[in-house]
């Protein structure tokens, strides 16, 4: 992949009849649908749709709702070319990113797992564990890869490795980008665009998940592409579930610093109001929580939880806010038994996670908007 090239390709060629920030098919007739410009907008340069437009300029986004069966369609055209498959996933909703059962969709394609937003770990984290943690967990949830690449596009991050990764795997094939929404493909492409091309356009990057709309097709100097793909919604991460302004305070944007609470058992965390975590019974010990530094946490008594939450939801136990929680799902209850001896993490996606610092065990509760993923894993830090 070298910069430049004899192919030139101009950004009309690129976008033609596709969005150059998110790909879905531009139109002038429909203000409320995927892909509107305004006439007025055509001869822009590139040429980018209103949703775009807002996002960029704005930091808005209308709501559009796609199909979750175009994206299968989508993938599941991957298996019938000879390509390599880059899937980006969040280290920080690492289960929840990871696209299940990815492996039938691309058929015999090698897969290259780039684990994007390491600067969100707190500093000292050693990554060849970290690296060893990803492979051992990929293979648990069944995808055979080549290799594990780190990375922070953001921050700009282990992005030489991911460049030498794809020079090394990639020879003459096209480059198919996958992921859940919000794991920074677009973001990531965006430098691979910066860094390897002339073009003069960026795909659209926000906080908004679903962002990329349509594939997106990014030439290549020898003749093949990088194609962004739109990101899979997956509902069972916190992320889908909650109005579009808290996503500010959910998703961390710099280092997240461990919260250290030690507990004797009938004692409750609250992490605003989005999820409460009930340290039922064992020894006393501490938890470390793992979460966006802009959440709020309160401890109490188990045996007053309920009417804390009844008198202080949305105010003092936020967000969201009260106005906001009829749009959350009601809390279901999880029951997790964490056994003696074991290095364990309380994950749940899209929040984060709970570490249990004692090996002498617990049973715990997990209240979670009702469809929320709540797992037990191995210790990530």
């Amino acid at each position: 992949m070298a910069r430049g090239g004899t192919q030139e390709v101009t950004n009309k060629q690129l976008v033609e009849g596709g969005c150059a920030g998110c790909g879905v098919k531009l139109q002038t007739t429909a203000n409320d649908k995927p892909g509107y410009i305004p006439d007025s907008a055509l001869e822009r340069e590139p040429a980018i749709c209103q949703r775009c437009f807002r996002i960029k300029n704005y930091n808005d986004a209308t709501t559009v709702t796609i199909d979750q069966d175009d994206f299968i369609k989508l993938l599941g055209g991957i298996a019938n070319t000879e390509s390599l498959v880059v899937h980006i996933v969040d280290i920080f909703d690492f289960e929840g990113s990871l696209i299940s059962g990815l492996q039938r969709f691309v058929g015999n394609n090698p897969v290259l797992l780039v684990v994007n937003k390491i600067d969100l770990l707190p500093k000292g984290v050693n990554l060849n564990r970290l690296r060893n943690w990803v492979q051992k967990q990929a293979k648990t949830q069944g995808l055979r890869i080549l290799d594990v690449v780190l990375c922070s596009a953001k921050r700009n991050m282990g992005f030489e490795r991911v460049i030498e990764a794809l020079g090394e795997h990639r020879g003459k094939r096209d480059v198919y980008v996958v992921g859940a929404t919000n794991v920074g493909k677009s973001t990531l492409i965006n430098r691979l665009i910066h860094d390897f091309s002339d073009l003069e356009r960026e795909l659209t990057t926000s906080r908004y998940p679903g962002t990329t709309l349509d594939a997106v097709h990014i030439p290549l100097d020898d003749g093949h592409d990088i194609i962004d793909t739109p990101g899979i919604v997956y509902a069972h991460r916190m992320t889908e579930v909650v109005p579009r302004d808290v996503l500010q305070a959910l998703l961390p944007d710099k280092p997240i610093k461990q919260l250290v609470y030690q507990l004797n058992e009938q004692q409750t965390l609250f992490i605003g109001a989005l999820a409460r975590f009930d340290f039922i019974e064992g020894a006393r010990q501490s938890f470390s929580l793992y979460i966006s530094n802009a959440l709020p946490v309160h401890r109490t008594k188990l045996e007053r939880a309920d009417e804390l939450y009844a008198d202080h939801k949305g105010v003092m136990l936020a967000p969201p806010k009260a106005e906001q929680l009829d749009e959350i799902p009601a809390w279901t209850r999880h029951r997790l038994t964490i056994r003696r001896g074991t290095d364990t993490d309380i994950y749940i996606s899209g929040l984060g996670w709970i570490h249990v610092n004692s090996g002498d065990g617990a049973l715990v509760d997990i209240h979670a908007p009702k469809g929320i993923r709540v797992l037990l894993r191995d210790a990530l830090i």
